[in-house]
């Protein structure tokens, strides 16, 4: 009888063994605001984002906007109030929620959202993604 192999055991066609740097991938590109994709998993896009000044008042009407520091620190402007993030933490603001971020410093940013969502909110607004 043949024995299979678990799920996990099984070597994924086309699968990249190596590891996402993600300060290598921030290093490729200066533009502020501009979500650069740098991995997708599961229908998500994950992305690195160089951001310095405010951005604009926005929400997403069909999802969430999740926002990771990874370097600098940045403000999360909310109509109720504000909510400050350094290297390391993260903050989801539920969808439908108006926001703006700002950095006055250039901060660098990891953010998960679905494919194809626009960053603005807006697909009209929005900034085009390219991959790295």
């Amino acid at each position: 009888m043949r024995r299979l192999r678990p799920p996990w055991r099984t070597k994924a066609v086309g699968m990249n063994r190596q590891p996402i740097n993600l300060g290598e991938k921030l290093s490729t590109f200066d533009a502020l605001w501009t979500p650069t994709i740098a991995a997708a998993f599961n229908g998500h896009d994950v992305m690195v984002v160089k951001a310095k000044g405010e951005f604009n008042w926005h929400a997403h009407p069909d999802t969430d906007d999740l926002f990771h520091v990874l370097s600098g620190r940045l403000t999360i402007q909310l109509r109720d109030g504000d909510v400050t993030l350094g290297p390391g933490e993260m903050y989801v603001v539920p969808k439908g929620v108006e926001h703006c971020p700002r950095a006055d410093e250039e901060t660098h940013l990891l953010i998960i959202e679905p494919a194809g969502t626009p960053n603005t909110g807006d697909p009209e607004t929005a900034a085009i993604k390219t991959q790295i």
